[in-house]
């Protein structure tokens, strides 16, 4: 029994001698390298460090130093200077789910191959890391990122587990391109759901804080999200800037806050901005509100020709569609002001009222063109109820027929300006006076139009204006079948009789001033060119009784 009582204290003196030279083994380079070397032979992981650490003084913490780990035959998924293992006694039944796990001074790469890691912690903090995830959706890198993960129970596909709490921060982030500093994060992940209770960052020069929540459809609600004087120059167009956001499968805005932001893109630009958002849901590539609101203001914004001074929106959202309260805003050289409301169910914008006061505007050199083109979908009719125009300046500078109108005033009722998706006047009336202008260089004096529209025909009833030492008048009608077949018929008192000339008509073989009676018709079609629809007649009266008659036939008289 004696010999029996030796040998067993000698088996234990062996084994605590064994587990004595191991760990004293394991914290050398030698200890270190044997042990990575086994577990990279019989895992699919490779794993690298330079010694393991124990003290008796912190007894349930193994500190391993310069860590490289990874999926064998894949980049490596952590690069560490020290990670800090605290163990408990759940070792005893679950050997790879440790009490904390510390990352210290190093990288963690994520990617769709990333490995599913073995390990489990309650606990998984980081000191001073690096973050990468690129080709995952959301192209994110972070610098100095510190905080903690509880508990962190990863799994394939989901690398901060399906259920934890998270306080982290950041030095600096980069996320789809976008930069910000001094980001903090917490919240908690459930699931596929994923709810931001605090978000902080700078961004742009300004500031960006709100909370916000992921859906496990993929989509988000942002509960409150404010941007404080941000300064942002970018490379990229407003619907580039925008288009992450059309790639959810939702986006719930409940209150968005823009202040003093400063923006700035190719062909777009804003100052000083101001926005408040209320209650907007983008969905579907359309978007839906119960009770929103929207609110801008800023000292400038630029939209490729457009160039507003001062704007001021104000509107209410609802499934109806958009209650435009106001929008005023300085706009070349003079006031634009309107109200009104937009309905989904037909696509169609009424403006209660349109004002507009001293303008110096210079109507675009492809302005033809747009007013030929179907309007977007959204927008199949324009109505304006009430419009209103005082001392505006007009300009054409087409080299082929240039005109200007000085000193414009107007009043129109119930003008449809969209049907259908195409520009026109569609119905209505509108009365048009200048104090002078210049139609293809022919200058004439007080100009006035009354008009009466309606889906077949627009009657011009009036058309007058005074040239030289008399003056010109005429009526016309304009059908509204695609032909647009159009007839005209001028009288002139005492005007130059070649007066007709630069409008088009031949030059006729008399002098000074005369008498003129015209009537012509014609195709104002799209796209066909307007003289070989012509036909028509001119007679003119000279000062001492001579006559000419003219007679156009397809756009040609003959002798001239």
């Amino acid at each position: 029994m004696k010999f029996l009582g030796k040998l067993i204290i000698a088996l234990i003196a062996a084994v605590l001698l064994i587990l004595l030279v191991l760990y004293v083994l394991l914290q050398t380079r030698w200890g270190a390298g044997w042990l990575t070397g086994w577990v990279n032979q019989h895992s699919g992981y490779h794993i690298t460090f330079d010694e393991m650490d124990h003290s008796f003084s912190a007894p349930s913490h193994l500190v391993l130093k310069n860590v490289t780990f990874g999926r064998n035959g894949q980049p490596a998924t952590l690069v560490a200077q020290k990670v800090d293992i605290g163990l408990s006694s759940r070792q005893v039944t679950e050997p790879m789910h440790v009490d904390t796990i510390l990352l210290y001074k190093g990288t963690l790469n994520l990617s769709p191959s990333t490995a599913p890691l073995p390990f489990r912690a309650d606990r998984l903090q980081l000191s001073d890391m690096a973050f990468n995830s690129p080709k995952t959706g959301w192209d994110l890198s972070a610098q100095r990122v510190s905080g903690g993960i509880s508990p962190w129970l990863p799994e394939a596909g989901k690398i901060l587990g399906s259920k934890a709490d998270i306080a982290l921060s950041a030095g600096s982030l980069t996320l789809n391109g976008m930069p910000a500093s001094n980001v903090l994060v917490q919240g908690e992940i459930n699931n596929n759901e994923v709810t931001i209770t605090n978000l902080g960052a700078d961004i742009a020069s300004g500031a960006l804080t709100g909370n916000a929540r992921r859906l496990a459809n993929g989509g988000w609600v942002v509960d409150n999200l404010r941007l404080s004087d941000i300064r942002l120059q970018t490379a990229k167009s407003v619907s580039d800037l925008l288009q992450p956001l059309t790639t959810l499968p939702s986006l719930a805005l409940g209150r968005v806050d823009v202040t003093d932001a400063r923006l700035e893109g190719p062909g777009w630009a804003a100052t000083d901005l101001d926005i408040s958002l209320r209650n907007l849901t983008l969905v579907n590539g359309s978007w839906q509100s119960d009770d929103g609101k929207v609110s801008m203001n800023a000292s400038e914004v630029v939209y490729g020709s457009l160039h507003f001074l001062d704007p001021i929106v104000n509107a209410d959202l609802s499934a109806q569609g958009v209650a435009l309260r106001q929008f005023s805003s300085r706009w070349e050289g003079g006031m634009v002001r309107t109200s009104g409301v937009w309905q989904r169910a037909g696509n169609a914008l009424t403006l209660d009222e349109l004002a507009l006061a001293g303008l110096e505007y210079t109507l675009p050199a492809d302005w033809k063109k747009r007013w030929q083109e179907k309007l977007p979908a959204w927008l199949q009719t324009v109505t304006v109820k009430k419009l209103s125009g005082s001392r505006n300046l007009i300009i054409d500078i087409d080299p082929d027929w240039p005109f200007q109108l000085t000193a414009l005033d107007a009043w129109g009722n119930n003008l449809q300006l969209a049907r259908n998706g195409e520009w026109g006047i569609w119905g209505g009336n509108a009365t048009l006076n200048a104090a002078a202008a210049t139609f293809n260089r022919v200058d004439v004096r007080r100009p006035s139009l009354t008009l009466n529209a309606n889906p077949s025909t627009i009657a011009i009833s009036e058309l007058s204006a005074f040239a030289g030492q008399g003056m010109l008048q005429a009526t016309a009608t304009i059908s509204q079948l695609p032909q647009r077949m159009t007839t005209v018929s001028l009288n002139g008192r005492a005007v130059p009789v070649n007066v007709l000339h630069n409008w088009g008509w031949p030059q006729v073989p008399l002098e000074g001033d005369g008498n003129l009676q015209l009537t012509a018709s014609g195709s104002l079609a799209a796209d066909a060119p307007l003289r070989p629809s012509v036909n028509g007649q001119l007679q003119a009266t000279g000062k001492s009784g001579q006559q000419v008659q003219q007679i156009m036939q397809n756009g040609v008289v003959p002798g001239t």
